[in-house]
């Protein structure tokens, strides 16, 4: 009698199944205003954030959860802190990204050595592990659970001084004009809405950041492209989801959340329709809103250094 399989666990899989049930509940439950423990970010152990599709799955998971810690270990770390995750809690699957190098004999050489075969093909693949956050974990230090920090308050539509110095520093034009906000390749512009017509500053700033991660997408910046794009067809639904994650880990090192001038049903099937036809579309996306969110930080470091050498 032949005994059954139990079927292969694909992370990929799983993790997209479970943003296509929360977005089909009609929430994106990132965009909502949270840390944890002070910081903005999930973060490791050892204190390092977590990047990338790890990152946004986390921060989903710790708003949704209401955790206050931002620390996510696994089960050998926790132990090793003496530290026991609670009965019946439950993990949550992040990935892990690698690469082997298989010459041409067959060997499979998984080293940082040297190619010292022509033929040689690297080889990436995707792990998968499960961590818990600090608090479904009984015993570890205080300091895994750090106090939080105030929330600062902000006069309705009128800048945030740190925030609108970081954006003015990028090297990409805004135009603030109307009352819709977009990116027009054309002519290589940003168009904003004034911050007069924001209560919120901070939801003005994630609409920027929004705008802004779309002209990243031009072939002198990180030549993006995802095929002919139209209103509602796939190639523009993929570009919404790296704008929307861009704008997300944005705003998790200035302080604001990601938003759009419309939340509508239109937008959230952006997401399932992606989603639902490519399980791995949330790992590459993300990955890609991450090379955005950088560019933008890089651009607007160098704007800033630039401007204090001609005031020196």
């Amino acid at each position: 009698m032949a005994r059954s399989r139990t079927p292969k666990f694909d992370a990929s899989e799983v993790i997209t199944n479970e943003i296509i049930r929360i977005i089909e509940r009609g929430v994106l439950p990132w965009r909502k205003p949270w840390t944890a423990g002070g910081s903005s970010r999930p973060l490791r152990v050892g204190g390092e954030p977590y990047q990338g599709v790890n990152n946004f799955l986390l921060t989903m998971r710790t708003v949704m959860a209401g955790h206050s810690s931002p620390f996510w270990m696994t089960l050998p770390q926790a132990n090793a802190l003496d530290a026991k995750v609670r009965k019946g809690e439950k993990s949550s699957v992040v990935v892990y990204y690698g690469q082997s190098r298989k010459d041409a004999g067959g060997e499979d050489d998984r080293s940082d050595g040297d190619d010292r075969s022509e033929e040689a093909r690297i080889f990436r693949f995707q792990k998968s592990y499960r961590v818990f956050n600090a608090c479904q974990i009984d015993g570890l230090p205080d300091s895994f659970y750090p106090d939080p920090e105030p929330v600062p308050e902000h006069p309705p539509s009128e800048p945030i001084p740190h925030m609108q110095a970081f954006f003015d520093a990028i090297d990409i034009t805004t135009v603030f004009t109307g009352t819709e906000a977009y990116y027009l390749p054309p002519v290589d512009k940003v168009y904003m809405p004034s911050i007069t017509r924001f209560q919120d500053p901070r939801n003005f700033y994630g609409v920027w950041a929004h705008e802004l991660a779309h002209a990243t997408k031009a072939p002198h910046r990180l030549n993006r492209d995802f095929g002919f794009s139209k209103f509602g067809n796939t190639s523009y639904a993929r570009e919404e989801i790296v704008a929307e994650l861009t704008s997300v880990f944005l705003g998790q090192t200035l302080g604001f959340t990601a938003h759009t001038l419309e939340m509508n049903a239109a937008y959230l099937h952006n997401w399932l329709r992606v989603l639902r036809s490519d399980k791995g579309a949330i790992f590459r996306h993300a990955a890609d809103a991450q090379r955005a969110c950088d560019y933008l930080i890089a651009r607007s470091e160098v704007g800033r250094a630039g401007r204090s050498a001609e005031a020196a």
